[in-house]
Order: structure tokens, then C-alpha cells, then sequence
């Protein structure tokens, strides 16, 4: 069965989208995320300015997923242009995640990085000081940075939202009225660690941001949540490890999935998922679009 899609804006291969964060610093490292079955791919989290992130340790790895407090460490908008045009290179849609401290910063960013394919604002990174979930979870900053940055370019403008909050419909409302494409839901949550033998933290921020399995139910709710709420539609983001993580994830209302965590065990793992769904499909005698959202029909 045939899993093109269309997803934001922007029409797919297929619904496995690299997330942001993970293989994403270089033109060359999205390049090969592409040629690896990618339906396409999200940069690294670009700024203003060049930053070097929290100082380490900054990742460690759990059983069930990752903390990591990297502290969007980036060369900048003016060193990254030319990794974004070796990255179109790859031929699949390549979308530009940028950050800010506020609207004009995230516009700075959008018109310094021509080409992308789309934009996918960072409002949700969970362990930078100004930045991210400090600015995200303000549904009037997230209604007027989406505003500015939808008036500023001429390709989808996606929205990237933070778990961590108390209603993750408000915000998503936000970035709707501010005239996103699309919702991606969601970025890692608020989370720690303590060395037992010292009684020290052992990230070097304290903080950071859970990622992989252990958050997919967290994610499938958020995704289940706004689609119930929203318009437009939802990217899926949060422990897709497989193919059936992603049909649950579908089923909750996303059009598309992004894999971050899932990388570092298997970098094949766009091209498992898009075939996965696929066999499913055929066993189950469904095209992609009867996936999504299927789980509120069921109970109408």
C-alpha cells in the first residue's frame, strides 16, 4: 500500500519525518538521514546567535529513553545557510527548526535561512535559560511568534509544543490562530537524574528532557488531545520506535511522525516504519488517511 501523505503543507514519501535535534548539525548528516528512507527532515534548532550549549555530561541514556540537556547549542542562522542548501540536496522536504527569545529574534532567524521547505518554531525545548518552554508556554507569545513568522515567509510554518503544561489544547490553539500549518507534538518532558553513589545530578544543567519510549504515552495523549481541538493538522513526536508506534501515534490523530530517540539504536529506522505501515495497511486492507484519527471514530 502506497504511504505518500501530505503533512503541513508539504507532501511526503512517506509519514517518517526526522525530528529535530538528532542528526541534524550538518547538510551532510541530513543528506544521509534522506538516502536511509526519510520522508523528510528537521535541522538542528537554529539561533540568532552561535551557542555552545550546557556544559557536560549533557546526555545520558536510560532503560526506556534518553535525558538530555544540550542547551540548543548551534553555529548560527549566518553559519548554518549553506548546511541547509547541502541538505535540499537530498531530495526529500527539509524543514528549518528555529528558535528565539521573541518574535523578532525568530524572524531574524526565518529570513537568514532561505530555502527551507517549511519552518518549525522551537517553543518547547524543556532546558534552555530565555528560550523554548519559557517562551511556549504563554499562548499570547505563541499566537504572536507564529503570527510574525507566518507574515515573514512563504512556506509552512510548523509549531513545535511543549508537554509541559496544563493543557497542551491552549497553546496548540495559540499557534492555530496564529495562522501555523501544523502542530508537532511533542518535545521531551521536564526530567533529572542523581548519581546514588555521589548525590550529584549528573547532568551538568541538573535538568534536561526525557525523550524516547518511555513518553509515547504522554505524546499519543497530547496528539489525541488537540485533534479533538484543532483545525490544522498534527505531527506526531515522542518514543517512535517502530512501525506500530507510529499507527498508534497516527491513530490519535497525527497525519505524520517524527523519530528522534529511535536513531541512535537504528538509523534504518524511517525506512522499517514507512514499510511497516505499509504491511499493515495491506493486512488490514486500509489506505494511510483511514489511520488518522481513527481512534476517536471508533467510540462515535
Amino acid at each position: 500500500m502506497k504511504v505518500e501523505c501530505e503533512a503541513g503543507g508539504l507532501k511526503l514519501a512517506n509519514p517518517a519525518i526526522l525530528a529535530a535535534g538528532i542528526m541534524g548539525t550538518t547538510g551532510a548528516s541530513l543528506k544521509r538521514i534522506a538516502s536511509m528512507g526519510a520522508g523528510a527532515v528537521v535541522t538542528k534548532s537554529i539561533g540568532v546567535e552561535p551557542k555552545y550549549g550546557h556544559p557536560n555530561p549533557s546526555m545520558i541514556a536510560l532503560e526506556n529513553g534518553y535525558i538530555n540537556a544540550m542547551g540548543l547549542p548551534n553555529p548560527s542562522y549566518k553559519e548554518f545557510s549553506q548546511e541547509l542548501k547541502i541538505a535540499k540536496e537530498g531530495n526529500v522536504p527539509v524543514i528549518a527548526s528555529i528558535f528565539g527569545a521573541s518574535a523578532d529574534e525568530f524572524v531574524q532567524v526565518a529570513r537568514g535561512l532561505p530555502g527551507a521547505d517549511a519552518y518549525e518554531l522551537n517553543v518547547s525545548c524543556p532546558h534552555a535559560t530565555g528560550y523554548g518552554m519559557q517562551v511556549g508556554t504563554d499562548p499570547v507569545l505563541v499566537k504572536s511568534i507564529t503570527k510574525a513568522v507566518k507574515e515573514t515567509v512563504r512556506t509552512p510554518v510548523w509549531v513545535k509544543l511543549t508537554p509541559n503544561v496544563t493543557d497542551i489544547r491552549e497553546i496548540g490553539l495559540a499557534a492555530q490562530e496564529g495562522g501555523a500549518d501544523a502542530v508537532v507534538a511533542v518535545n521531551t518532558l521536564k526530567a533529572m537524574a542523581i548519581d546514588i553513589d555521589s548525590g550529584y545530578p549528573i547532568l551538568g544543567n541538573v535538568h534536561g528532557g526525557l525523550s524516547g519510549p518511555a513518553i509515547k504515552p504522554v505524546a499519543v495523549r497530547c496528539v489525541y488531545d488537540l485533534y479533538d481541538t484543532l483545525e490544522i493538522p498534527i505531527i506526531g513526536v515522542g518514543g517512535v520506535s517502530n512501525w506500530a508506534d507510529a499507527v498508534e501515534m497516527m491513530m490519535a490523530g497525527a497525519c505524520a511522525v517524527e523519530i528522534g530517540s529511535a536513531v541512535y539504536e537504528d538509523i534504518a529506522v524511517f525506512a522499517a516504519v514507512a514499510m511497516g505501515i505499509s504491511d499493515y495497511l495491506d493486512r488490514k486492507n486500509m489506505q494511510l488517511k483511514d489511520l488518522v484519527g481513527l481512534a476517536h471514530r471508533v467510540r462515535q
